[in-house]
C-alpha cells in the first residue's frame, strides 16, 4: 500500500517529524554555504555618540544590523541601500531559501495542505517566518509580509484556516507585499482562508428574505481600506455584503483532490446596489466585486489609512501629519503602488529627522529577530524560540481578531520580563538549536565596546559601559537594555 503524506505524518509523529526537518535542515545549511560565496567583511560597529543615517535605514528597514550590516550599508550608500531592500528579487538570497527549503509544506498547492495535521503546518508556517525574519537578505520585504499578515489577519485555528492559512501566507501576502494595493485587496478579499475566516463563504441571498452576511463587508472597510473612520456608514456594510454575496470555496476528494474558489450566481444578490455615493447596477454578477474594490481602494479614505499606518511603521508613533498625508498623496497618484508610496515615505524629511531615531518600540517578533540578527546566531527558529514568542504574546498567524497584532507600543511593555529571560538563555545557550559564539563575536568587533555598539547603532552611553564592565553577561546585559529594545 502506498504510504501517503498523511499517514507518514500519523505514524512519526509532530515531534518525530521535526526531528526529520531538523537534519534536512543542517543537510540545507550545508548546501548553502556550498551554493554561496563568503564574502569578507568589514566589521567596524557605528562610531557616533547618536544614531547616525546608516543605523537609522538598517534600524528601520530590516529586523536589525548583522554583523559587518554598518560597513556594508555605509559603503553602498543609504539611497541604494533603499532601493536595493525596494527591489527584492534583485538580491540573491538563496542562502535564505535553502534554510527553508526542507520546510515542504510551503510550496504545496490548497488540496495538499489538508494531507498535514494542522499544528504541523502552523509549526512550520511560524518557522519559516522566524527564519526568513532572521537569515533573509530581503529585509523591507519581509517587513512587508508581516505588516500585511496584520493588516488583513487571519487566524490559523478557525475551522479550513487550519490548513488554507498556509496557502493564504505564499499567494496573497508574499505575493503581493511589495505590489499594487488592490491586487492585495483582490486576492486577499478571493482567498479561501479570508473567506473562511469572515464568513464570506456563506455570504449568501438565495431568497427575497435572505439577509446577507456581513461579517467580511464590516472589515473590508473598517480594517483594510477605509478606517474606522473613513467615512462609511451601516448601509455601506450592507451594500457591500449584498455586492460580494455568492463567493464561496469548497474542497473535494473524488478521483482527483480539488479545493477551490468559485462565484456561484445562484447565491449572489443581482439588484442594483449604491456603496459610498456610487450606483452599481443590476445584473453585475461577479463584477460586482470589482466594482466595490474600485470604489473602496481608490478612495481618499483608503489612502490616508495606508498611509498612517505605514508612518506609523517606519516613521514616528504618532506620525507626523505631514508625512501621512505626502505618502497619502502618493498612494492616490500611483494607484496605490506600495514601493512607490514607501520610496516617498524614505525620501521624507520627516523619516531623516534625527527627531524620530530609536523611538520606536519593538514587538516580540522583532525583538527576537533582532537579537538572533545583531548576535550572528545559528538557530533553527524551532521549538524554543517559537515557545519564546508565545510567552510574549506574538506567536505568528495566532491574534484571536480581526485587526491584527498591535503596532502601539503599550500592549507590549508586560513582555520585557520574558525578554530578559530570553536574551540571558540566548547568552547562557539554553535555548535548544540555537548558539552564539561570543568569544567569535567580540574578536571580530575587536573589543566588548564594539559590540556594544554594533547592537545599540551607537556608542554605548557612559553609564551603559560602566554597567558592561561591571556584569559577567554583557551580551544579555545588551539585549535586555532599554536602548536594545527600541529601534
Amino acid at each position: 500500500m502506498r504510504t501517503s503524506r498523511r499517514t507518514f505524518v500519523q505514524s512519526v509523529g509532530f515531534a518525530g517529524l521535526s526531528a526529520a526537518l531538523t537534519g534536512c535542515e543542517s543537510a540545507s545549511d550545508a548546501l548553502a554555504h556550498l551554493l554561496a560565496i563568503e564574502e569578507g567583511a568589514d566589521f567596524r560597529p557605528p562610531d557616533s555618540d547618536q544614531i547616525d543615517d546608516v543605523s537609522h535605514a538598517i534600524n528601520r528597514l530590516t529586523y536589525g544590523p548583522r554583523p559587518g550590516d554598518y560597513r556594508r550599508v555605509a559603503a553602498l550608500g543609504l539611497d541604494a541601500c533603499i532601493a536595493q531592500q525596494l527591489d527584492p528579487l534583485s538580491i540573491d538570497d538563496r542562502r535564505c531559501e535553502w534554510r527553508v527549503a526542507s520546510i515542504e509544506s510551503l510550496n504545496q498547492p490548497a488540496p495538499e495542505l489538508y494531507d498535514y495535521p494542522p499544528q504541523q503546518l502552523l509549526f512550520d508556517l511560524t518557522r519559516a517566518r522566524i527564519l526568513r525574519a532572521v537569515y533573509s537578505k530581503r529585509q523591507l520585504y519581509e517587513i512587508m509580509v508581516e505588516f500585511w499578515t496584520d493588516h488583513f489577519n487571519i487566524v490559523s485555528d478557525k475551522g479550513e484556516c487550519k490548513w488554507v492559512k498556509a496557502a493564504d501566507d505564499r499567494d496573497v501576502i508574499r505575493r503581493h507585499a511589495l505590489g499594487k494595493f488592490r491586487d492585495l485587496v483582490r486576492a486577499s478579499a478571493v482567498s479561501p482562508a479570508m473567506l473562511i475566516y469572515l464568513d464570506g463563504h456563506d455570504n449568501k441571498v438565495e431568497h427575497p428574505e435572505d439577509r446577507p452576511n456581513e461579517n467580511y463587508a464590516r472589515e473590508l472597510l473598517e480594517l483594510h481600506t477605509l478606517g474606522v473612520h473613513g467615512g462609511y456608514t451601516q448601509k455601506d456594510v450592507m451594500e457591500v455584503a449584498r455586492c460580494l454575496s455568492g463567493w464561496t470555496y469548497g474542497h473535494y476528494f473524488l478521483r482527483f483532490k480539488q479545493a477551490h474558489v468559485e462565484f456561484n450566481s445562484a447565491r449572489h444578490e443581482n439588484g442594483e446596489k449604491t456603496v459610498l455615493g456610487q450606483h452599481i447596477p443590476a445584473g453585475g454578477g461577479a463584477d460586482d466585486l470589482e466594482r466595490v474594490l474600485d470604489i473602496v481602494c481608490g478612495h481618499p479614505s483608503t489612502a490616508m489609512f495606508i498611509a498612517t499606518k505605514l508612518c506609523r511603521r517606519f516613521i514616528d508613533d504618532p506620525p507626523p501629519q505631514s508625512a501621512v498625508e505626502a505618502a497619502a498623496q502618493e498612494f492616490e497618484a500611483s494607484g496605490g503602488d506600495i514601493k512607490r508610496v514607501l520610496q516617498s515615505l524614505f525620501d521624507s524629511d520627516e523619516f531623516r529627522s534625527q527627531t524620530v531615531r530609536g523611538k520606536l518600540f519593538k514587538r516580540p517578533m522583532h525583538f527576537i529577530a533582532s537579537a538572533l540578527r545583531a548576535t550572528n546566531a545559528k538557530s533553527h527558529a524551532g521549538e524554543p524560540v517559537i515557545d519564546s514568542l508565545r510567552r510574549m504574546g506574538h506567536a505568528p498567524f495566532q491574534y484571536p481578531t480581526p485587526d491584527g497584532y498591535p503596532l502601539e507600543e503599550q500592549p507590549w511593555l508586560g513582555t520585557l520580563l520574558w525578554r530578559w529571560n530570553f536574551a540571558l538563555a540566548l547568552q547562557a545557550g539554553q535555548l535548544q538549536d540555537t548558539s552564539v559564539d561570543l568569544s567569535k563575536l567580540t574578536r571580530d568587533f575587536g573589543s566588548a565596546a564594539s559590540v556594544a555598539a554594533h547592537l545599540l547603532g551607537r556608542r554605548p552611553t557612559q553609564m551603559e559601559q560602566q554597567i558592561l564592565n561591571e556584569t559577567n553577561a554583557p551580551l544579555a546585559v545588551m539585549l535586555a537594555s532599554p536602548a536594545f529594545q527600541r529601534f
